[in-house]
């Protein structure tokens, strides 16, 4: 079955799911698809968790108590959130492979640096053997590439960021991540019992 991780650079539990992604990337292969989560909620008309006020100083603490469980370095950039355009933009740029997707990763989450714009993205640019970075961000195919992105994560109904997309199956989150890999183990489970029945549970009550 194919396997494609969504991600987008603005999530810490992108960061924290990176870890484990990376490592399933060295043994089988993974299509990783940056996209910009904030024209996902848009689509589906919802708010993020760093739009509610609350819910956004839970997010922020429970994604730091995380990474020091999991042995995860973990710094939040100097402002959250913050545009991850050029981010998404310069790992299409540098091919989306496992070590430009891991640096920009580490850039942000591991080392807390701005990621919001091309200047605050230059040196790791720079590293990543992209001299103008002006340039490769604006590129068109950079941006088709990234809007194919969102169409095919619109395509298979993605509802949120990260999510590890496995045949049709969406597994979301940094915690479903053993999940996925169970399933990975055994995709038949799903055909069984009761898994089987909540695939088709019916609705009983509906908000207008």
């Amino acid at each position: 079955m194919p396997i494609a991780w969504y991600f987008d650079f603005v999530s810490p539990f992108a960061w924290l799911q990176w870890q484990q992604v990376r490592e399933l990337a060295g043994q089988r292969e993974v299509a990783l698809r940056p996209i910009l989560f904030g024209a996902l909620l848009k689509q589906m008309n919802h708010r993020g968790p760093a739009e509610i006020p609350r819910k956004r100083e839970f997010t922020y603490r429970y994604a730091q108590w995380r990474a020091r469980q999991d042995g995860v370095p973990m710094r939040f950039p100097p402002t959250h959130p913050f545009n991850p355009l050029p981010a998404l933009r310069l790992a299409i740029a540098a091919g989306v492979t496992v070590d430009a997707v891991g640096a920009i990763f580490e850039w942000i989450w591991a080392h807390g640096r701005a990621a919001d714009t091309a200047e605050a993205l230059e040196p790791l640019a720079a590293s990543l053997g992209i001299d103008d970075v002006r340039v490769a961000l604006a590129a068109p195919d950079v941006k088709a590439a990234l809007q194919a992105n969102f169409e095919e994560a619109m395509r298979q109904q993605l509802f949120g960021v990260p999510t590890l997309a496995i045949g049709d199956e969406l597994f979301w989150g940094a915690d479903a991540h053993g999940f996925a890999m169970d399933y990975l183990a055994d995709p038949a489970q799903f055909t069984r019992g009761e898994m089987a029945r909540l695939g088709d549970l019916p609705v009983g009550l509906s908000r207008v």
